[in-house]
């Protein structure tokens, strides 16, 4: 079940209204979502008191972005055993939500995982359902941490990259703090160039179909108060051509194993027109994200959206086909992925938490992923 509830926006921040937050009222513990089909124009929280709702609330993208589908999905399963649902169902129903986000799957497992080991344990429901809410608050707390790393990571290749500052960077969707637990991935990189006087220009793409990039990424980027420009997705071509853009940076939704990168539609022409141009592109995520079962690009599944987000102009919150205005004619197909995939050879680097990958290959990928967390103890031997 979703219960909806408004909040005035006025001059706050994003992170004034947190993206998800896990609420323990008297009637029972919730997850709190900030409905991102809102934004920018009104911003309204949806109450989500089971797994059901919060599926519907991840297909239909009220929630999204990868780092945050992971935390939102542990924090399913958490729901689910607080509230005495069957988990193993609320799990499977999780995972299926969205196909190409590998985050959303790792975050499910791991708070399953702690579920059912609690509970061969101890026998007790009760015990099991606070460690699967310990595995997803633990989640949360690592991704934020990540951000950070990440956008420390990021900034310093970049003034490796380009030295004297003045950066003009191009980025595609939104990969803020509403995609994570933190500031985000790839426009968490964008933001400490900002906060430390080394943005000269953010270059954000609207990315259609859905505008995310307008909705979201403009408005994080206003209440940072970040010099930045829109434009529309096929404008990128003259934008290169002008030399105006010195980097680009993206976030992924599943990084293959030999680098594949799965991203909103529109990022691999975005890589072909970096490469053409000899300009930086650059990848931005946590590894959760890096998924070794998928071999390649060919691999990922793509997910596949409605065509009427194509052949129909809505507003942000308008659901289902019929909401909005065509554009096209009546009974238009539409070709409509979510997501496209860009070959590591066009990839300049991979940031993680972890540190970076340069150039990108199945093997430097796979070495930076076994390496020991920052801060975890050494391995006796």
């Amino acid at each position: 079940m979703v219960d909806q509830q408004a909040r005035t926006g006025g001059d706050k921040r994003p992170s004034g209204i947190p993206a998800i937050r896990w609420e323990e009222p008297p009637e029972g513990p919730v997850l709190v979502l900030l409905d991102q089909t809102r934004l920018p124009a009104e911003e309204v929280e949806l109450v989500c008191t089971d797994a059901a709702a919060l599926v519907e609330a991840i297909r239909s993208l009220a929630v999204r972005g990868a780092p945050l589908l992971g935390i939102a999905g542990a924090y399913g399963v958490a729901l689910a055993a607080a509230r005495g649902f069957d988990v193993a169902e609320a799990a499977r129903a999780l995972e299926e939500a969205r196909p190409t986000a590998v985050n959303l799957s790792v975050g499910v497992r791991r708070a399953q995982a702690a579920h059912q080991a609690a509970l061969a344990r101890t026998g007790d429901p009760t015990a099991a359902a606070v460690a699967a809410l310990a595995a997803a608050r633990a989640l949360h707390q690592e991704d934020a941490e990540a951000s950070a790393r990440m956008a420390a990571h990021g900034l310093a290749l970049l003034d490796e990259l380009l030295p004297g500052g003045g950066h003009r960077i191009l980025t595609h969707c939104n990969t803020g703090s509403l995609v994570s637990g933190g500031e985000g991935t790839a426009f968490a990189v964008a933001l400490a160039a900002h906060r430390a006087g080394r943005l000269r220009r953010l270059w954000v793409d609207e990315t259609r179909p859905l505008l995310q990039g307008a909705r979201l990424t403009a408005y994080e980027a206003a209440r940072s108060d970040m010099a930045y420009t829109l434009l529309t997705d096929n404008a990128a071509g003259s934008l290169f051509a002008a030399g105006e853009v010195d980097a680009v940076l993206i976030g992924a939704d599943r990084i293959a194993a030999d680098g594949s990168v799965a991203n909103k539609v529109g990022s691999y022409p975005l890589a072909v027109l970096a490469r053409y141009h000899h300009v930086p592109f650059i990848v931005v995520a946590p590894l959760t994200t890096v998924d070794p079962d998928t071999p390649d690009g060919a691999s990922i599944e793509v997910e596949q959206r409605p065509g009427f987000e194509v052949t129909e102009v809505a507003a942000p919150h308008a659901a289902g086909a019929g909401g909005g205005i065509p554009v096209a004619p009546l009974g238009t197909q539409a070709y409509n992925p979510a997501f496209d995939v860009t070959p590591p050879e066009l990839v300049t680097a991979i940031v993680t938490e972890e540190g970076a990958v340069s150039p990108v290959t199945a093997e430097a990928l796979a070495e930076l992923c076994a390496r020991p967390p920052a801060g975890a103890p050494p391995v006796s031997s």
